[in-house]
């Protein structure tokens, strides 16, 4: 523990719908929910206003609909979430050489190692003009937590959420962990926190009082150890500005369960050339390759095969996956599929092409018992949920082709009209909303979705000079 509360984490308030609601003057303090669309889509975001309903992060998509049925309910725009992102963390390295960011919204800064912040009186400066610089440049909030810790730095942000900061004392850690849930610490998930809780143990002060040795009877040495530790406020984990990457893995959920054992190794073949174009792209290479499939009834299963020598060759990790593929079996339908790689390196092992053979190199998973498996991670860094890009069942026709290409939040700009975003689309008709982050809530026109004047486009910046990004 730190002496002067000198780690900040920063938490961007309800960051997608925000960015929503900041580019959409129409949607600014109405609900707002942002994520798959499809029937087996998810919640990635809820604007503040939306989370009054009960909707929240995560949550399946039916269900938002059915607390929230009036919200406006937009596809993810990545790219402009990402070009924002990059906003806000080049204000936080300007603060920090040690940054270390969690996701696209969140992040902790070692503001001593930038030499800003030697007490209280100066970590709170800081953390309060950077609120300012962030709102100023992004338009977007921001909620600051300082203490002198990493875990008691990102509970306080939580506390001033939304667009606020709060000053966790060093000295003051027992006091205020003492009454809370013991799932406020790290690491105490749903499973472990009712292993405590039939154990008599709900509170993080009744966990103090448990004791160290009763915590490692009930959890094992290295996690009743570090729980403890937890409790009492003793968090000497440091602010890493490198976090190397563990795996690398693509997925994607269908709107109807595939059947077609043909179909089904197309897509896996089809993810395994995603998945390698993102490894090389991170400048990896990876020896161990995961197939994960989950079947009509929620089990999720992985195989995995580990190869003699990492590579990045598409042909290698798409006959990998495809052998892996043939250990599982898919009767009753799939509703997800995934590949990864993991076991990364910087370099690439040129001897594998005979791996790629049929019945060659099975490395541990093969072979295995069908047994649940937990997920792969899914996509970028960003925390966003499966099922952002729904595959159809079939070849669209060419109305279908056109009205998809319209997707609910994105931008679009008429020869007439000017900017706007669409609100919808259907029945060979797309409806537009033309307004602008800085104008007042704009005018609704329908148009044929073919109609030559309206076309995609980039989205407008939140604020003049800002960030834009291409349509996701």
């Amino acid at each position: 523990m730190r002496a002067a509360p000198t780690i900040l984490h920063l938490d961007m308030d309800a960051f997608f719908a925000a960015a929503e609601q900041a580019s959409k003057p129409s949607l600014r303090g109405k609900p707002v929910v942002v994520g798959g669309l499809g029937p087996r889509g998810v919640v990635a975001t809820a604007s503040y206003e939306a989370r009054r309903f009960g909707v929240h992060s995560a949550m399946p998509m039916g269900q938002a609909r059915r607390l929230a049925p009036n919200a406006a309910y937009l596809v993810p725009r990545f790219a402009f979430y990402r070009a924002i992102s990059g906003q806000v963390m080049e204000l936080l390295g300007r603060l920090s050489p040690l940054v270390e960011p969690l996701s696209l919204d969140e992040a902790f800064v070692d503001l001593e190692a930038g030499g800003l912040a030697g007490d209280s009186a100066g970590a709170r400066a800081v953390g309060e003009r950077l609120r300012r610089d962030i709102l100023a440049t992004t338009g977007l909030t921001g909620s600051v937590g300082l203490a002198g810790s990493k875990m008691l730095a990102k509970i306080a942000s939580e506390e001033a959420k939304p667009d606020g900061l709060v000053l966790i004392e060093p000295g003051t850690e027992r006091e205020l962990l003492g009454p809370r849930s013991v799932r406020i610490i790290p690491g105490v998930g749903p499973a472990t926190g009712e292993h405590l809780r039939r154990a008599g143990i709900t509170t993080v002060a009744e966990v103090v009082e448990a004791g160290e040795d009763e915590l490692v009877r009930l959890l094992g040495r290295s996690h009743g150890a570090g729980l403890y530790r937890m409790a009492l406020g003793h968090d000497d984990r440091p602010v890493v500005a490198e976090r190397d990457a563990k795996s690398v893995s693509v997925e994607d959920t269908f709107d109807v369960d595939l059947h077609d054992r043909l179909r089904i190794r197309l897509e896996v073949e089809r993810l395994a050339e995603r998945c390698v174009a993102r490894l090389r792209g991170s400048g990896h290479s990876g020896r161990t390759i995961v197939l994960k499939v989950r079947r009509y009834d929620f089990s999720t299963l992985t195989r995995s095969e580990t190869l003699r020598g990492p590579t990045d060759d598409p042909v290698v990790v798409r006959e990998a996956a495809g052998r892996l593929l043939d250990l599982v079996d898919t009767t009753g339908g799939v509703r997800l599929l995934g590949v990864g790689v993991s076991g990364l390196a910087d370099y690439t092992q040129e001897d594998l092409f005979a791996q790629a053979e049929a019945g060659t190199g099975a490395g541990a998973g093969a072979g295995q018992p069908e047994t649940p498996a937990p997920d792969l991670a899914a996509g970028e860094a960003t925390g966003v949920p499966a099922g952002e890009e729904p595959v159809p069942p079939a070849p669209p026709t060419a109305t279908e082709t056109a009205e998809r290409r319209w997707s609910p939040g994105h931008d679009v700009r008429h020869a007439v009209h000017g900017a706007g975003w669409v609100q919808g689309s259907g029945l060979g008709r797309v409806t537009v909303r033309f307004e602008e982050p800085g104008s007042a809530p704009g005018r609704v026109r329908t148009f044929a979705v073919d109609d030559p004047d309206l076309t995609p486009s980039d989205p407008l910046p939140l604020v003049p000079g800002g960030a834009t990004g291409a349509v996701a």
